[in-house]
């Protein structure tokens, strides 16, 4: 069997024997397993160099194998912090072991469309994975059943459904200048890639601007944004987790694919100029909301927003540093964001509730999950040691360097004012005294689960002090997408 079936495969299997055997005794560790034996394949895949398998339908370059390693090392960190968290949901009557059953079924099945996503050699089919993950992700988001969450779960659907609407216009519309070119190709990645001098400018020109904001969609980037705040804050912790994650960079990774055949096409200028406006829309929009938000899920999702625009604005400066740079910080928030929302949902649970004033004196209540949580929100504005840090050190360093100094500094600007917000709510929660009187819920002072989330920390933090045995890979990778001059 090739290698790069099995992080498709492995998925699949662990989905189908969840569905025969339930969540019961070993099957509740087979979701790390899944996770363990993915991450091992893009490492393996990353040492192999490129290959194809399935007659040419999969693909693996550097790019293909780092984002495996990144949905490995994210869903590693949710899954083994999973049946912690399902243990306490069914503990107080909010699931059962049916429910327990059929969220780890949906969340393999989940791993499997985005390793396919990212595996997917035609842009069509990496558009079919894509939107695979938002009809797996629905049903994960409604897992409640309550108003709330089932109001999210349609939310999601009916935008992401749009802009996946959007982007197989956008398919559409380059197959057909792929077809007219001098050398008439398909929807290969590799192939449009080296046709796309030979492709129709006008035509192009809609097909990157539709499939841009068709797949920015499902990266929480603006315009169509909405879904991202109620679906992460509705959806179970694990799910946040990997939806966060990961789900958002797999979208990034499908932007980051369509802009190399850009700007074989059309030059540098058109997709930079669109990402441009793209990221300084998302980043602004995040920093207003986060401002005054009044929920700490909600807080987290917004953030997630931000980050996915330091993304766009590392893909539209596009040099060497800022595509490593922008890789890097997938990575990194990959973990941060997984460890946060796995803490959140752990506070949901012992406190009742998702408000930010409704918490106080968790560092004296609780210290291991106030730890893991301050520990993770300095990580996520990027102070040092941690590696967003360097990411964002990087993309800064970048966009001078490029000649965009103005997008760059309001990027920065835009940061600091999500990092000040960050902080302010954060430090109302940890700090102070706990809340006393009948009913409050006492949070335990160990923390079921704790491992997986200071292991999660840990690894940002060596990365961000040193990313050497990743460096090689990250250079290829960002080499894979080309680069301005």
């Amino acid at each position: 069997m090739d290698i790069l079936l099995i992080p498709v495969l492995l998925p699949a299997v662990a989905a189908t024997v969840y569905a025969v055997a339930g969540w019961r005794g070993p099957t509740r560790w087979l979701g790390v397993a899944s996770a363990a034996g993915i991450l091992a394949c893009g490492i393996v895949v990353a040492t192999d160099g490129p290959r194809e398998a399935l007659g040419g339908w999969l693909r693996a370059d550097a790019l293909s194998a780092f984002m495996l390693v990144v949905i490995g090392a994210v869903a590693l960190v949710a899954t083994a912090a999973g049946p912690s968290w399902l243990r306490a949901e069914i503990a107080a009557g909010r699931a059962t072991a049916r429910t327990a059953a059929r969220h780890s079924l949906l969340v393999q099945a989940f791993l499997a469309a985005m390793a396919s996503a990212v595996l997917a050699a035609n842009l069509g089919a990496l558009w079919v994975a894509i939107e695979a993950t938002t009809i797996v992700t629905a049903f994960l988001v409604g897992q409640r059943r309550t108003r709330a969450s089932v109001e999210a779960a349609w939310k999601y659907v009916v935008i992401c459904s749009t802009g996946i609407a959007l982007a197989l216009l956008g398919v559409i519309l380059l197959n057909f200048a792929a077809a007219h070119a001098p050398t008439p190709t398909g929807l290969g990645l590799a192939e449009l890639a080296a046709a796309a001098p030979g492709l129709d400018g006008g035509v192009t020109r809609v097909a990157v601007a539709l499939l841009i904001v068709g797949f920015g969609t499902k990266a929480g980037l603006a315009p169509l944004h909405a879904w991202l705040p109620d679906a992460h804050s509705q959806a179970p912790a694990p799910v946040s987790a990997l939806m966060s994650g990961v789900l958002l960079s797999v979208a990034g990774y499908a932007v980051l694919r369509v802009k190399v055949i850009a700007d074989a096409a059309l030059g540098v200028g058109f997709a930079r100029a669109l990402l441009l406006v793209v990221a300084l829309a998302s980043l602004l929009l995040a920093a207003s909301l986060v401002l005054a938000q009044r929920d700490y899920k909600r807080m987290l999702a917004y953030s997630s927003i931000e980050h996915m625009g330091l993304l766009a604005l590392g893909a539209a400066i596009g040099s060497p540093l800022a595509l490593t740079a922008a890789l890097l910080h997938v990575l990194g928030h990959g973990l941060v964001k997984s460890v946060l929302f796995l803490g959140a949902g752990r506070v949901l649970q012992v406190t009742g509730t998702s408000l930010i004033s409704g918490v106080r004196g968790l560092a004296a209540s609780a210290p291991v999950l106030a730890g893991t949580f301050g520990f993770g929100v300095l990580a996520l504005i990027g102070l040092p040691p941690f590696s967003l840090f360097a990411s964002e050190l990087g993309i800064a360093r970048a966009g001078f360097a490029a000649g965009l100094g103005w997008p760059t500094s309001a990027a920065l600007l835009l940061t600091l004012v999500v990092a000040g917000a960050l902080l302010a709510h954060t430090s109302r929660m940890l700090l102070g005294s706990p809340p006393q009187g009948p009913g409050t819920a006492t949070a335990p002072r160990r923390l079921p689960g704790a491992v997986p989330l200071v292991g999660g920390l840990l690894a940002c933090a060596v990365l961000g002090v040193a990313s050497l045995p990743l460096q090689h890979l990250l250079d290829a990778a960002a080499a894979t997408l080309g680069h301005t001059p």
